[in-house]
């Protein structure tokens, strides 16, 4: 009897899922409807009040997460949830709630995505990858690092959501070398995973590989009045990127050693099929030269003040309509584009705003901040980086730099902190967001090769962040100040 059910009503009822996606709604209405919450106070005395819009942003912040987390349902119908509860219960007007699904941060993933799709389309992808492999050879741990370290240097001088773009293809290629079966495995959680936590690494040491820290650098001069340099953000960040590229190299080799020590033949294999290639097609140079285009360019706007008013969205968006122009690409490749990415992000940016907006991430931020008024320096500098840790998981890393650094820059003289120390280590954390796919773009496009679960990103994050936590103390308490930071105002 239960069997014949079973084939007429389907599956089994899955209970976790109904559990989760209860706790979420529950949440949403338990904080939404909730009385008034005390106001937030800043050293100065200042009252800021928790209007019923900021609490109604906290209760689909608190449901978003729940979902997102436990994937109650696809991660971008939870993005469309966040926008309808926006509006049904009159958080954010429709055009402001559903606008942002479509901001030029979400049009720079959608050109980062084409990107992907046009080094595998024309072969280059295949191309890079046979050389890769060639070089690094058989054994699966120097795969690891060859990938790792590609990775974290290419976001030295791209943005890390093209840089993920870029590698998902090639690992695809690799990987596919690796197995036929499309199970997941140990090899390939690590492979993309550590993709993209490296990405993030590599993106903090340059000014390029983000926007987050071209902001945090105009806050810092308007609050401060002391310009950092480009170079002098790299000095700092460089020995930090790169110590969590290696670090997060052996993470994974520890939680997700490689079934295989090696694959036998590999780099024979490797350069038999890249030899197989033949040359260079027409395609093939036509997409390089207009990727590196606009790759350079993108890059020459932070030295060349004559190109500082072009917007990058713009300028990575001109490489999409001129791989059509080229007939690189058709309407098969535009239909094809993972819609359930560019939703997901929508709806972090979504959320993202209707925090700011409402005033709920100020309000948070400085109840946060304000329990650490009295703390001894090293506990203050850390509780920020712990925040920023925390809140870049959930909306844009701008915006969690915006909200934070202001009111930690107003704290730090009370307790003698420079301001330096306070910059880096927000910058640090900013960019390494481990535990949820709405973190960083490259986590989401990590996520398309279906390796791992939203709640294997955030169960592995979990270690990953307290690495991340150790390494800034390090870099605080010893590094920094060794390299010459100012830590504390004499």
């Amino acid at each position: 009897m239960t069997t014949n059910a079973q084939a007429i009503y389907g599956s089994t009822v899955d209970w976790k899922r109904i559990l989760f996606l209860l706790i979420g709604v529950t949440l949403f209405f338990v904080v939404n409807f909730s009385p008034p919450w005390p106001d937030a106070i800043d050293p100065t005395g200042k009252h800021f009040i928790l209007s019923k819009e900021a609490k109604g942003a906290l209760a689909v912040f608190l449901l978003a997460g729940t979902w997102w987390v436990f994937e109650v349902v696809p991660i971008g119908v939870t993005s469309l949830t966040i926008g309808v509860l926006q509006v049904l219960f009159m958080i954010r007007p429709a055009e402001k709630a559903f606008t942002d699904f479509m901001t030029p941060s979400v049009l720079f993933i959608f050109g980062s995505l084409v990107i992907g799709m046009v080094f595998t389309k024309t072969g280059l992808t295949k191309r890079l990858a046979y050389k890769m492999l060639a070089i690094v050879g058989e054994k699966t741990s120097m795969i690891y690092l060859g990938c790792f370290v590609v990775t974290a240097a290419l976001s030295h001088i791209m943005a890390h959501t093209a840089v993920a773009a870029t590698m998902f293809p090639l690992l695809m290629t690799i990987y596919a070398m690796y197995t036929d079966e499309e199970k997941p495995t140990k090899f390939g959680k690590g492979l993309f995973m550590g993709m993209a936590f490296v990405a993030g690494a590599g993106s903090i040491v340059t000014l390029l590989g983000a926007a987050r820290g071209a902001v945090a650098l105009g806050f810092f001069k308007d609050i401060v009045g002391r310009d950092i340099s480009f170079f002098e953000l790299t000095f700092y960040m460089f020995p930090i990127g790169w110590a969590m590229t290696f670090i997060l190299w052996g993470f994974f080799m520890v939680f997700f050693k490689p079934e295989q020590k090696t694959i036998p033949g590999l780099r024979e294999k490797a350069k038999k099929l890249g030899k197989a290639m033949g040359k260079i097609t027409r395609d093939e140079i036509i997409a390089s030269t207009i990727i590196f285009a606009c790759i350079f360019v993108m890059s020459a706007k932070q030295f060349i003040p004559s190109l500082e008013p072009l917007d990058k969205n713009a300028i990575i968006l001109v490489s999409t309509i001129l791989f059509f122009v080229f007939r690189i690409l058709d309407i098969k490749d535009l239909e094809s584009i993972p819609w359930n990415i560019m939703l997901l992000f929508g709806g972090a940016m979504s959320i993202g705003f209707c925090l700011w907006q409402t005033g709920a991430a100020e309000w948070m931020a400085i109840n946060w901040l304000s329990m650490f008024k009295e703390s001894h320096w090293f506990v203050f500098v850390m509780s920020i980086a712990f925040f920023i840790m925390m809140m870049t998981n959930f909306i844009m890393n701008v915006a969690a730099i915006a909200i934070s650094l202001p009111v930690a820059l107003v704290i730090a003289p009370y307790l003698g902190v420079a301001p330096e120390v306070i910059l880096f280590a927000a910058l640090v954390t900013a960019g390494m967001p481990f535990l949820l796919l709405v973190g960083a773009a490259p986590n989401a496009i990590a996520y398309n090769s279906r390796q791992f679960t939203t709640g294997e990103f955030f169960l592995y994050g979990i270690p990953a962040s307290i690495i991340l936590m150790i390494v800034v103390g390090l870099a605080v308490y010893i590094i920094w100040p060794i390299m010459g930071m100012p830590i504390l105002i004499k």
